[in-house]
C-alpha cells in the first residue's frame, strides 16, 4: 500500500510522536529505520523511504534504529480497529498464531488459501505473514535479552527461533549487532544486574523464580499514543474487577489469565508516558501473547486524537473531551470472560455480578483442585463481599516513581494467588448449585460454553465480527444487548452503540443528550465511526 510521501515527510519533519505505529522511515544512507518521532537529524528527502511496517523494512534490507527503537511503538490502529481479513491476521499474528501453527494455521483460521493470505498481507503492509512474524520474535528477543539474565540459547527458543543460528542472523540483520553487544549495549543493565542480585522483588528477573519454578518474571514498558486518559481506564477495570481473579489496590491492576503455554500473572500501573507492566510467565514463549493481550484488554493501539475530534464536534460531548481527552474502550483479556459476563450482568448490577462472578471462579478453581472440595472453602478465595473500589480511587494521584529502578518506573510484584477465570470446559462441570442465578441464566451459561468449546462461536480478536455476533445471536439467552457488549469488549469493535442500556441512557440524561433509546440512537449516528469510545463516555455520567 502506498503512502503519501509529502504528508509521511511532514510528520517525521515535526517528529510527532502521533504517527508512531503507522510507518517507519528507512534512510538509504544508512540503512537504518526509525519510528516518525525519532530525535536524530531529519533526513534529506532524496534518502528517505516509508514502509507500513517493520517487517517490510526489514525485508528491504533496513535495520532497527537503536536510539528511538521503532521497534516498540505503539501498533498501527488502523489495524487495531479493520474488522476485514488483512485487520484480523495481524491481531492474529500478534497472538503468537504463526509461531505456534505456522502460516498454514493462520491461513486456516482466516478461511483463505496461504498464497492469497500471502498477497493482501504484502499489498496491506508490505511483508507477508512469516515476515511479521519474524519481526515480532526480534522484538521478544530483544526485550528478553535487555530485561533479563537469561541465557541467549534460552532465549532464541523463548522468543519463537527454531535455531540459535536462526536467532544470531535475525538479530544483527534487524539490529545491525549481535545478541551479546546488544545485551551489553541496553539501557539500565547494571541496574538490571545489580536488583537481580539483590533479589529484590518487582524488578526484571532472571530466569529461575516463575509460576512453576521455570520461568520468570519480565518487567516492560508499554508504549501507546497520548493522550493516555489512564485514570477513566483503571477506574473501568477496578469497579468491575472480579474478586479472586483481578484486583486493583489504587495503583496496579493485577489479575491472572491463561496463555497458549501455561498461567500467568500482570500487573499494571502507568508510569510517565507508558503503562509500567511486569508479568510473571510460567512459560517465556508465552511473553509475546501476553504483550498482545495486555495491549488489546487496555486499548494502548487507539488513536484518540482521531477518535476525539470526531467526538468533540457533538457540543454535548465537547466539555467531557476536553476535560479528560484520550478515553479509550477497556477490552478483554479473553473472550469468553466478556461473553461470561455479560450474560451474568444481565438486569443486576455491578457489584451483583461481581460477586455471581467470583463465586463461580471459586468453584471451578476447587472443582479442579479437588472435586469433592466445598467450593466455598477453595484456597486463595476472596469473599464475596468484596467491596465496590471507592468512587475516587484513581492511579492518577499514586505515588511517583521509585527512583532506583533501572528506567524510572515503579514496578509491582503480582500477586501470584490469583485465580484464573474458569474455562469453558470448567464452567461445564460445574453443577447447578454453583450457579447462583436463575436457571435460564444458567443454561445460557451453558449454551455458551458449549458453542465455544465446539468451535461454534469464535471470540478471539481476530474472529469475523459479523459472523461471531450472528452467532452469539443463535444462542438462547443472548440478545442484541449482550451481543453488542461483547462486540464492544471482547471483538474490539470500535462503532458499537447499545441505546437502550440504562447506563447508557442515564449518562446521556446527564449531558443532556436524549434518554430515549430511539432518538439517542439516532443522535450516535453522528459518533461514527467511534460510537464505542462515546458509550465509555456516556457510562462514566450514569
Amino acid at each position: 500500500m502506498e503512502l503519501d510521501f509529502e504528508w509521511c515527510y511532514r510528520a517525521v519533519d515535526s517528529r510527532d510522536g502521533r504517527f508512531d505505529g503507522w510507518f517507519c522511515t528507512a534512510v538509504t544512507s544508512t540503512g537504518i529505520y526509525c519510528r516518525p518521532s525519532c530525535p536524530a537529524r531529519t533526513p534529506h528527502p532524496r534518502n528517505v523511504r516509508f514502509f507500513r511496517s517493520a517487517a517490510a523494512a526489514h525485508s528491504a534490507g533496513f535495520r532497527a534504529c537503536r536510539r528511538c527503537r521503532p521497534d516498540a511503538v505503539p501498533g498501527s490502529p488502523e489495524w487495531d480497529t479493520r474488522a476485514d481479513a488483512v485487520g484480523r491476521a495481524m491481531r492474529l499474528i500478534a497472538d503468537g498464531v504463526v509461531d505456534r501453527e505456522g502460516v498454514p494455521g493462520l491461513a486456516r483460521r482466516l478461511g483463505y488459501t496461504q498464497r492469497h493470505l500471502h498477497r493482501m498481507l504484502t499489498a496491506a503492509v508490505g511483508a507477508g505473514p512469516l515476515a511479521l512474524a519474524r519481526a515480532q520474535r526480534a522484538q521478544t528477543a530483544r526485550i528478553l535479552i535487555e530485561r533479563t539474565d537469561l541465557g541467549l540459547a534460552e532465549i532464541a527458543f523463548a522468543a519463537g527461533f527454531g535455531s540459535v543460528r536462526q536467532f544470531n542472523d535475525t538479530i544483527r540483520q534487524v539490529y545491525g549487532v549481535a545478541p551479546s553487544a546488544l545485551r551489553a549495549g541496553a539501557p539500565g543493565r547494571r541496574a538490571i544486574r545489580h536488583d537481580a542480585a539483590a533479589g529484590r522483588r518487582g524488578h526484571a528477573a532472571v530466569g529461575a523464580g516463575g509460576l512453576d519454578g521455570s520461568a520468570g518474571t519480565v518487567t516492560l514498558r508499554l508504549a501507546y499514543r497520548p493522550p493516555p486518559a489512564a485514570g477513566a481506564l483503571f477506574r473501568f477495570l477496578a469497579t468491575r474487577a472480579v474478586p479472586g481473579v483481578e484486583s486493583y489496590d489504587g495503583t496496579s491492576y493485577h489479575r491472572a489469565l491463561l496463555l497458549p503455554h501455561g498461567r500467568a500473572v500482570v500487573a499494571l500501573r502507568p508510569s510517565g508516558g507508558h503503562i509500567a507492566a511486569t508479568l510473571r510467565l510460567a512459560d517465556l514463549r508465552d511473553l509475546a501473547p501476553a504483550v498482545a493481550r495486555c495491549r488489546w484488554l487496555l486499548d494502548l493501539d487507539a488513536d484518540p486524537a482521531a477518535v476525539d475530534e470526531v467526538l468533540a464536534a457533538d457540543p454535548a460531548l465537547a466539555g467531557d473531551v476536553a476535560k479528560e481527552p484520550g478515553v479509550r474502550v477497556p477490552r478483554a483479556i479473553d473472550g469468553f470472560e466478556i461473553a461470561v459476563r455479560g450474560i451474568v450482568g444481565q438486569q443486576v448490577s455491578v457489584a451483583g455480578a461481581r460477586t455471581v462472578l467470583a463465586r463461580l471462579a471459586r468453584a471451578a478453581s476447587a472443582a479442579a483442585t479437588d472435586p469433592a472440595t466445598d467450593p466455598a472453602a477453595a484456597p486463595d478465595a476472596a469473599p464475596d463481599t468484596d467491596p465496590d473500589p471507592a468512587p475516587d480511587a484513581t492511579p492518577d494521584g499514586a505515588p511517583g516513581p521509585a527512583p532506583d529502578t533501572p528506567d524510572g518506573a515503579a514496578y509491582p510484584a503480582p500477586d501470584h494467588r490469583l485465580l484464573l477465570f474458569p474455562s469453558p470446559a470448567e464452567l461445564l462441570a460445574l453443577p447447578d448449585a454453583a450457579f447462583p442465578m436463575p436457571a435460564r441464566r444458567r443454561d445460557a451459561l451453558r449454551a455458551l460454553a458449549r458453542a465455544v468449546q465446539d468451535g461454534e462461536v469464535d471470540l478471539d480478536p481476530g474472529a469475523d465480527r459479523a459472523r461471531a455476533a450472528a452467532s452469539l445471536r443463535a444462542l438462547p439467552g443472548i440478545g442484541d444487548w449482550t451481543a453488542d457488549y461483547i462486540a464492544l469488549r471482547a471483538l474490539g469493535d470500535p462503532d458499537t452503540f447499545l441505546p437502550t442500556d440504562l447506563g447508557a441512557r442515564r449518562g446521556a440524561a446527564a449531558l443532556g443528550l436524549p434518554a430515549d433509546p430511539t432518538r439517542l440512537a439516532a443522535r450516535a449516528a453522528g459518533w461514527a465511526p467511534w460510537r464505542s469510545y462515546a458509550l465509555i463516555r456516556l457510562w462514566r455520567y450514569a
